[in-house]
């Protein structure tokens, strides 16, 4: 199985643009035979649009929405958008779709609000993480800062998901930093993570600059060992590519087998007891 990361520069605001972008991005990867595609975070908006959000916000079935799912036709493309719903709640959201229909959508649970950071004043807060099965096995999706909360990808693993794939945009904060959202917490987290559930990681960050902020790519592929298989280049567009084994997965299960020896009623015991001791009860 061929996957590739877009790593591109989406312009600010210009959906027009952006659908362009994409398209020439899904092109190539056809070109390329790829399988899969994957956008990084907001791909079709762009992310520090403020009081743009509303104005660039589009429902499942909107024209521009609708041009890129229909792309899924032979590639299976995931893509980030601003998602208006029936109730005219804005979500940062994940698209997943294949065969030119929307097959799964993820909307992003954990909204940073601090520093640069003012997501949860746009968006509402997603309610669900969830895999999904595809044409490739079952994969599940999360939304940058869902990433760094440990129960997200748990939540995934324990849902069976064999691939996980993460739309980010995470700014440039000194690569070689400490802290999270530097190119060095980044790669560990996905790592880690990809080693202790025994599944691939694909993390698609964008690049370009927004404001002043500049996002530093360097999209990444784990393996279930934990193993990097390819890191994106540095402040640089790029389609990234590479090969896939879902078989991998089950070798490293085997291998390790953390999710065979999970004990999911504790921990739903447990973090009863520890929710209703904090609620008083």
């Amino acid at each position: 199985m061929k996957v590739a990361l877009a790593q591109i520069r989406p312009h600010l605001g210009n959906v027009a643009k952006n659908i362009e972008i994409h398209k020439q991005m899904i092109k190539q990867a056809k070109e390329e035979g790829v399988e899969l595609l994957i956008f990084p975070e907001l791909s079709l908006m762009g992310y520090n649009l403020l009081d743009l959000t509303y104005d660039v916000a589009c429902t499942m079935d909107s024209e521009e929405v609708q041009e890129i799912v229909s792309e899924s036709k032979g590639i299976d493309i995931a893509f980030g958008i601003v998602e208006r719903s029936p109730d005219h709640i804005l979500y940062n959201s994940a698209i997943y779709a294949s065969y030119g229909s929307v097959q799964s959508v993820h909307r992003k649970v954990y909204l940073p609000t601090y520093g640069m950071f003012d997501e949860a004043r746009y968006f509402g807060r997603g309610e669900k993480i969830r895999a999904f099965d595809t044409r490739f096995g079952r994969v599940g999706m999360l939304i940058c800062e869902d990433m760094w909360h440990p129960s997200a990808p748990y939540l995934l693993a324990q849902d069976r998901a064999e691939l996980l794939i993460v739309l980010a945009n995470s700014p440039a904060r000194g690569v070689h930093a400490k802290g999270l959202g530097t190119q060095d917490s980044w790669d560990l987290i996905l790592t880690s993570q990809a080693q202790f559930y025994g599944m691939f990681i694909a993390c698609t960050q964008r690049v370009g600059t927004e404001d002043g902020v500049t996002f530093f790519g360097n999209s990444t592929a784990v393996d279930p060992f934990g193993d990097t298989l390819v890191h994106g280049p540095l402040f640089e567009e790029s389609l990234v590519t590479f090969d896939l084994d879902l078989d991998m997965v089950r070798r490293a299960r085997f291998t390790t087998p953390i999710l065979r020896d999970e004990n999911t009623d504790l921990v739903i015991r447990e973090l009863t007891r520890i929710q209703q001791h904090r609620r008083g009860e």
